[in-house]
């Protein structure tokens, strides 16, 4: 495989000089439509304006917003500058916000009004009460680092900047120091921080360079043959490596259109893909079902599409086979890796049989070595049984900001990520994912980790002792429960459980099950057994036909 030796905004450049009026982006929702001179236009502007307001190289910038246009812009231009760009969960609460603006030291806040029921504005003016007063920088105590706060959308609140305003400002600022400093960037450089967390402790900062994320993109795109003809429906967020790596990336190391639908909802996609004529959909299986099973389904035109990827959940068999059928995607793969991978480790082939595509992830990465290790002894496992899945190469990550223990347990001496997930490989070098030895929870592609949920719990005055399980879902892959153990004499209703993380959490770390319970099940170690809890769940909800899907 020949490597990207280049920074996003050299690509970017690139396609600028090579392919200028190719079509960068399209949004059927709005009225915005770039090609690659004038996204790279608007980009090196906004660049410029980020500048002016004193972000430099290293400095992060954190976006938190659905998949608008200033997403995109925001992206491009911090990586121009040289800065990192923190990506930020779109359904986050002010306790997780917190956490992120402070530990990831963002300097440059770029916000929308909110999402769903989440009011963004709401939350930062209580995150920071100084803003309203403040008619420059920010000085606050608690986030020492930030210091400005973009606004995208119309009315701008009190305190904040809009993101048209960055264009104006860039207008002003010297194009020879912005174009100094571009030399000054290299391939090596870390680009893009997003937050992930194990089964212990608080979320991390994954730590991708330019080199990661271009080059697993481009392997993507390869794999699934994009050219500049190809048009790609982005319908997952952004925020996540799945919408940044597996779509953009994949889209601007082979000159593919972009097509992005804000928000996730079956008929807006639907129209997207009908209208542009899309090539290529991504999606998590619970986004297929979902466009499947609408009533307009048969209203809208599959017949332009050819592939797409199906990841984030176990694959439903009979899911991907109707969207072969149904939505004429006949070269739909999937990948498999984790965010520390930049994501992508594994991935079947346009060219492989079903068979391979329903029940495997695929064979390894060009430039990637994967191997299947017992997680007690380290020893490389034979063909066929179980143990650790193992990556090394381009794509691991540089490490977890600030967190160097962390890190190293991750990575070890040789430079083998360990991912924590069960898997085999066969004798044609087929992976199968087939279950996880980390317990996290995985629910419509959201990554979900336990631990967090517990932590916010332990807060409640009346709960003693919780563990946080996922159960067997039809609609999710799964579901989270909450097994709680009461202080004695204190009295709690499931709906209060909910209430009190709902307030606290994002909407999908909400219990979606409550149990109240006297103890947990432990081993002869005292450790305790989650596996058994699941067990018991399973039939106490009568989850059974949930638990016997069979997925890829």
């Amino acid at each position: 495989m020949e490597f990207i030796e280049n920074t996003l905004g050299g690509v970017l450049d690139d396609l600028s000089k090579n392919n200028p009026n190719g079509w960068a982006v399209r949004y059927t929702d709005r009225n915005y439509f770039r090609t690659w001179k004038e996204l790279n236009d608007e980009a090196d502007l906004i660049a410029r304006g980020m500048m002016s307001l004193g972000v430099k190289k290293g400095d992060h910038v954190a976006i938190w917003a659905t998949n608008t246009p200033e997403w995109i812009l925001t992206l491009f231009a911090a990586a121009k500058i040289g800065a990192v760009l923190v990506t930020v969960n779109t359904n986050f609460k002010i306790f997780e916000l917190e956490y992120l603006l402070r530990q990831s030291d963002t300097k440059l806040l770029v916000m929308i009004g909110g999402f769903k029921n989440n009011d963004y504005v709401a939350t930062v003016n209580e995150l920071l009460p100084e803003l309203k007063t403040t008619s420059g920088e920010i000085e606050s105590e608690h986030l020492p680092f930030l210091k400005r706060v973009v606004f995208a959308g119309k009315e701008t609140p009190e305190g904040m900047l809009n993101f048209e305003d960055l264009k104006i400002l860039g207008g002003d600022f010297p194009v020879e120091i912005y174009e100094e400093n571009k030399k000054t960037l290299n391939t090596h450089d870390v680009v893009n921080m997003q937050y992930t967390s194990g089964t212990t402790g608080f979320p991390k900062g994954v730590m991708l360079t330019h080199y990661n994320i271009l080059n697993n993109g481009k392997t993507i795109g390869d794999g699934m043959k994009f050219t500049k003809n190809d048009k790609l429906c982005i319908t997952v967020p952004f925020f996540h490596c799945f919408g940044l790596v597996l779509a953009m990336m994949a889209c601007i190391t082979h000159g593919t259109t972009m097509v992005p639908v804000e928000r996730y909802s079956p008929v807006p996609v639907m129209n997207a893909i009908s209208v542009e004529k899309c090539t290529a959909v991504h999606g998590v299986p619970t986004m297929f079902i979902a466009m499947l099973e609408h009533a307009q389904f048969n209203n809208f035109d599959f017949s332009s599409l050819r592939t797409g990827i199906m990841a984030g959940s176990p694959c439903p068999i009979e899911v991907m086979k109707k969207v072969i059928d149904k939505m004429n995607m006949r070269e739909i793969v999937i990948v498999f890796g984790q965010t520390e991978a930049s994501p992508g480790c594994t991935m079947t082939t346009t060219s492989d049989s079903i068979d391979k595509r329903v029940n495997t992830v695929g064979r390894a990465f060009p430039g990637v070595e994967c191997k299947i290790i017992d997680p007690e002894s380290g020893e490389e496992l034979p063909i066929n049984t179980p143990g650790e899945f193992c990556a090394r190469g381009y794509n691991i990550m540089k490490g977890y900001y600030k967190m160097p223990e962390a890190t190293a347990q991750a990575i070890d001496k040789d430079g083998w990520l360990h991912t924590g997930d069960l898997c085999t490989v066969d004798e044609d070098g087929y992976y199968k994912v087939v279950g996880r030895i980390k317990d996290m929870i995985i629910r419509g592609g959201e990554n979900i980790y336990p631990k967090e949920i517990e932590e916010c719990l332990y807060t409640c005055d009346k709960v003693s002792d919780v563990q946080v399980i996922g159960v067997p879902s039809e609609a999710y892959g799964e579901e989270v429960m909450a097994c709680v153990i009461l202080k004695e004499g204190e009295e709690m209703t499931e709906e209060e459980v909910k209430e009190f993380v709902g307030a606290r959490m994002a909407k999908h770390k909400v219990p979606r099950y409550v149990r109240f319970v006297d103890s947990f099940p432990t081993n002869a170690a005292g450790k305790i057994q989650k596996f058994k809890m699941r067990e018991e769940a399973i039939e106490i909800l009568k989850l059974q036909t949930a638990a016997s899907i069979e997925t890829a």
